[in-house]
């Protein structure tokens, strides 16, 4: 169970993964070395599952994102783990998703321009046996940027 401090820790680390001790403890009221205590009993306990910086995908070259939604011919298991072998070696696949509804997958995709976002849907998504049809949406803005999760405490 996560009591208010504990919460009130993962609410600050969502908005600044790089707080140090002394940061946490002096928003929490708690001496630098409790702070740093109660942080890695969050990370050994799971709570925390890692860190990560935040790129500007224009910074980068990357200029089109999208959306892709894969529904499958047949639901096999075979087929299924083969896929996700195949979306895990795809790094313009940032995160996947299995639905349910008429899409079997939701990939949110990350592309160069919009030939590069053909070409992986045309020559690495469809061919794959165990797909039928692929929809995608390109992403025209984003109105709301990747939000911290809402931890009550």
């Amino acid at each position: 169970m996560l009591d208010t401090t504990d919460s009130r820790i993962l609410q600050l680390l969502q908005a600044n993964a790089m707080m140090t001790a002394q940061e946490l403890g002096a928003a929490l009221h708690l001496s630098a070395s409790q702070a740093a205590r109660r942080r890695q009993r969050l990370e050994a306990e799971g709570f925390v599952t890692g860190y990560a910086a935040r790129i500007d995908p224009t910074r980068v070259g990357l200029a089109v994102q999208a959306f892709v939604q894969v529904q499958f011919a047949r639901h096999d298991p075979d087929l299924a783990r083969s896929f996700a072998t195949l979306i895990a070696t795809l790094p313009e696949v940032i995160s996947a998703w299995t639905l349910t509804g008429e899409a079997d997958y939701l990939l949110r995709v990350w592309c160069a321009d919009l030939p590069g976002l053909n070409r992986l849907i045309h020559e690495r998504v469809l061919p794959h046996p165990a797909v039928a049809r692929v929809q995608s949406q390109i992403v025209m803005d984003q109105l709301k940027a990747d939000a911290p999760l809402p931890i009550r405490g």
